[in-house]
């Protein structure tokens, strides 16, 4: 019984720290870019998008097939860094505890 109450307090504490991250996350932002840095992305580390910086000589009429995959290009990198430091921060804050492999907390 006294096991079972210690891992409940954990479970708690665990649950508190998890809610503090989440909020964390929405403030923290990473960029990617694309194209030697032409264009840049800014995303929330939970992936919304803050902003987008397209050098002004891509924005050739005929080239916007170009652009557009280049700014695809750029969130990926972005995405990809968000959900790195995601997981670095949630497996940091589940260290010590029986969570199954595979399991997503996010």
């Amino acid at each position: 019984m006294k096991d079972l109450l210690g891992m409940m307090s954990k479970v708690k504490e665990m649950q508190a720290r998890m809610e503090q991250m989440q909020a964390e996350l929405e403030s923290i932002e990473v960029d990617g870019a694309s194209g030697g840095g032409m264009v840049t992305v800014r995303l929330t580390a939970k992936g919304a998008l803050k902003a987008i910086r397209i050098d002004p000589s891509l924005l050739n009429p005929d080239e916007a097939e170009i652009l557009e995959d280049l700014i695809v290009a750029a969130h990926t990198e972005a995405r990809a860094k968000g959900e790195r430091l995601i997981q670095e921060k949630t497996q940091a804050l589940t260290a010590g505890l029986p969570i199954p492999p595979g399991m997503k907390l996010f």
